[in-house]
């Protein structure tokens, strides 16, 4: 094959907000890598993204119609994580050959330029069918509720074949579950539990000392771990992130930090995001029953997460010290947090505070955002600065 080529048309992007109001569905990432690089690693291919037509395109953005460059290509619903039964099943597909399973509908179509009949239109020639189970990202609390599964399975395909770098013998290791550290990883005087599911520990990564982890585990690469941090499964800290206090259960995606005491439990946190020391988010309701979730693609606004949810939190939103997170919490794209006691559970895009929520100036925004980016030594892209300026206008 040429290449995959992801896709969001039946995959409802609008269900998984506010995470994909800055990224397509195939760059979320769950366990220790993205929906995109594990197809990528799976199939030992590159991969673009179908042309869409929105505000989200980008140079691997790729249209079919008759323009189409020669090629074997993989059409992937993007909501879609692969395991090695379903590869083995992609793999064995012809050209005009659909796969499709009967709850989660199609999952990947393998064809050439002969089969496109114009835009957005490609000729099946014929429909296989797979049994097998087929787990899907359709809403964003469905992130947090596959991380362990996707742990699992990122783990066997990062490290099937190679050796883990040597781990310290100054820390204590109990449980019969991997545990594999990358080249440049540091950790010393450390507790890790994988009774539950293995320990994952990415390339120049620090532990620091004092902490206990429990598997499953997965922390990216250059992301740090402070002194003292608790840390339970099924828990994914993205690359350059910081991670400290007591954390369940959460994926936070990249370059996040929440690097102080306060909890956070059946979580999502984006990217490019920053939860001051003391910050704490409820994650089960008082009386025990269903959490209610800002969800704008549901009917009523509202989805149900299930018994645990805690905070949802879109990209580049920061929060004040000892902000307090009410059960089920939606934070929009680049919001400032700030505000007494428990604050609203829906708090929309470039808000100011919460009480009385005032609109982020939009140049204040982007000069904070470049301001954070530049602690990590990076820098806001035209790309993003046009994205979030659609957000701003738009959402």
């Amino acid at each position: 094959m040429h290449c995959i080529l992801f896709s969001e048309e039946y995959c409802r992007p609008e269900n998984l907000f506010p995470f994909t109001l800055t990224r397509r569905i195939q760059d979320i990432r769950i366990g220790l890598l993205t929906i995109r690089e594990k197809w990528e690693r799976f199939l030992s291919l590159p991969s673009k993204d179908k042309w869409e037509g929105d505000y989200k395109e980008s140079e691997r953005s790729l249209k079919v119609d008759n323009s189409l460059p020669e090629g074997n290509y993989l059409l992937v619903h993007a909501n879609i994580i692969p395991h090695e039964a379903l590869i083995s099943a992609v793999m064995q597909l012809q050209n005009g050959e659909l796969l499709v399973h009967p709850d989660a509908g199609a999952i990947a179509l393998r064809f050439t330029r002969n089969e496109v009949l114009g835009i957005h239109q490609i000729r099946v020639g014929r429909m296989i069918q797979y049994e097998d189970p087929v787990h899907s990202i359709v809403n964003p609390w469905d992130i947090f509720h596959l991380n362990e599964l996707a742990i699992r399975l990122d783990m066997q395909l990062v490290t099937n074949g190679r050796r883990s770098a040597t781990l310290s013998a100054t820390n204590r290791v109990m449980g019969d579950n991997p545990v594999f550290l990358e080249e440049g990883a540091e950790m010393e005087h450390c507790i890790l539990n994988t009774t539950a599911g293995p320990v994952y520990i990415g390339k120049n990564a620090l532990v620091m000392e004092g902490s206990c982890i429990r598997g499953p585990f997965a922390l990216g690469d250059h992301a740090v771990v402070k002194m003292g941090s608790r840390i339970y499964g099924a828990t994914s800290i993205g690359p350059y992130c910081v991670a400290g206090g007591e954390i369940k259960n959460t994926v936070m995606m990249g370059y996040s930090n929440k690097a102080h005491d306060g909890y956070l439990g059946d979580t999502v946190v984006g990217e490019w995001c920053n939860l001051g020391a003391g910050t704490s988010s409820s994650n089960v309701k008082n009386n025990a029953g269903q959490v209610f979730v800002y969800h704008p693609a549901s009917e009523g606004g509202k989805g149900i997460a299930g018994m645990k949810c805690g905070l949802l939190m879109g990209d580049y939103s920061r929060a004040a010290i000892n902000t307090s997170f009410n059960t089920g919490t939606v934070v929009g794209v680049s919001s400032s947090v700030f505000g007494n006691g428990l604050l609203p559970k829906y708090i929309p895009n470039f808000s100011w505070g919460a009480e009385g929520i005032r609109k982020y100036e939009f140049d204040k925004a982007l000069r904070d955002i470049r301001n954070w980016k530049k602690l990590k030594n990076n820098t806001l892209t035209e790309r993003e600065e046009n994205i979030l300026k659609y957000i701003y206008d738009n959402f």
